[in-house]
């Protein structure tokens, strides 16, 4: 087998999961033309991630990568929306309170995405060698498409849910996590943000801010602010519809495992594995889980 069909059995496999996943924990999702609103909605993220991939592949070109996958969480969200008034009638606290939340962390994250791509000249250094080969480029468009499939499920599953629950301790407990892990995220992307844009830093790591209280705090935002809204959607989830704990679990998984620590941990070593001070950072500050500097 050719690495082309190498990487359109990959699309395909992929696809089957994302289908597959959205279908079976949609199961008690309200319906849309028939369908359960949550299968429909899976198939919604992958549509826009390959018709955005034709004339990105016919550029060679990654810039609207990011940009697309904030459009993807943004119209799923808005579907699962429209699907619940077309059933209920009307949204209820906890569906709204949820739409605002992903609507706001994806703008937030979408913009501040756009806005370093194109500081760093429109291309993303993860798509160099990928860009260039449409069958391998289609599959990191289909992985977003899953991407956004996973991790906004918990979030979908609140919104679409038939069933609805009064406001109690787990909304409250769930929204303060969100808080929390978007208010670590947002600050952590401003302060690293700013330690670049200062000239007497060039060369240097951040080691100040929240950085000076884990080596990631960005990623450990993400991946609490999603915690948080699993939190929320506990009160409406029961059979299948379990299945969105996964959420905060691939987040956590991807982030620290396979795109995310990982990567720029190797990167960072690279630059700096020999520099004494880098050595002391990375012994005294937990990769993930923020803990006060000593001292």
């Amino acid at each position: 087998m050719g690495k082309s069909a190498k990487s359109l059995f990959v699309v395909a496999l992929v696809t089957v999961i994302a289908v597959a996943f959205s279908g079976f924990a949609g199961s008690g999702s309200v319906e849309v033309f028939g369908r359960p609103s949550m299968y429909l909605a899976g198939w919604l993220a992958l549509a826009i991630n390959w018709l955005a991939f034709i004339p990105s592949a016919a550029a060679k070109s990654d810039k609207f990568y990011d940009t697309i996958g904030a459009v993807t969480y943004l119209s799923v969200t808005a579907f699962a929306v429209y699907a619940a008034i077309g059933f209920h009638g009307d949204l209820d606290v906890r569906s709204m309170v949820v739409a605002g939340m992903v609507a706001i962390w994806c703008i937030r994250l979408g913009s501040f995405l756009y806005t370093r791509i194109h500081a760093a000249g429109g291309a993303d250094s993860r798509f160099e060698k990928i860009r260039v080969n449409p069958a391998r480029f289609l599959v990191a468009w289909t992985l977003q498409g899953l991407w956004a499939i996973l991790t906004g499920s918990a979030a979908v599953a609140i919104i679409t849910s038939e069933t609805r629950a009064p406001i109690g301790a787990f909304f409250y407990a769930g929204a303060a996590i969100w808080l929390l892990g978007f208010v670590f995220e947002s600050v952590a992307d401003s302060q690293k943000s700013a330690f670049k844009k200062d000239t007497s830093n060039v060369g240097k790591f951040i080691n100040v801010g929240l950085w000076s209280w884990c080596r990631h705090p960005n990623y450990f935002g993400e991946i609490t602010l999603w915690f948080g809204i699993l939190v929320i959607a506990i009160p409406v989830l029961s059979g299948l519809s379990w299945l969105v704990v996964i959420s905060p679990v691939f987040v956590f998984l991807l982030l620290t495992r396979i795109s995310g620590i990982n990567l720029q941990d190797a990167q960072a070593k690279a630059r700096w594995g020999d520099n004494t001070a880098y050595q002391a950072y990375r012994k005294k500050t937990p990769a993930l889980f923020p803990k006060p500097p000593a001292g």
